[in-house]
């Protein structure tokens, strides 16, 4: 390796650099996770309504002319009726939550974990830097 030293400094940085891009991206996903947890609370509270979204029916007249007929047998129509109870219920839900509040919890979340985790790293790498050069002044 000695016959490269070019090679093997390059090599060094490169993986260096891998390492702290990959360490400042766990960082970021960790403390995000954590803002959205205990400080914005309210950042997916729209997607949880999301995921429980019932099956949307998909002529919700159709379905409830339906049950009001009597063609379906009694437990066809229970369950029609069921389905409409459950989606109607997360539609209250989802009038509950503002979307928009919402999404700036969970943007804001997003932008304070890069501000917090990229401000320290670029002050420390600064510093370096300035010792560095102050160590071994060029010219």
């Amino acid at each position: 390796m000695s016959q490269h030293p070019m090679i093997r400094t390059i090599y060094l940085y490169l993986f260096a650099l891998v390492g702290l891009i990959l360490l400042t991206v766990g960082g970021i996903g960790f403390l995000n996770m954590a803002l959205k947890a205990f400080l914005f609370t309210d950042a997916d509270k729209e997607r949880i309504l999301y995921d429980e979204r019932p099956p949307v029916p998909f002529k919700l007249q159709a379905l409830e002319r339906m049950t009001a007929k009597d063609e379906l047998s009694e437990d066809e129509a229970a369950r029609l009726r069921s389905m409409l109870e459950d989606y109607e219920a997360w539609e209250q839900r989802r009038k509950q939550v503002d979307p928009v509040k919402a999404r700036r919890h969970r943007e804001a979340a997003e932008n304070l974990a890069f501000l917090l985790v990229g401000l320290p790293l670029y002050l420390y790498h600064w510093r370096q830097i300035r010792s560095d050069v102050k160590s071994n002044p060029v010219g």
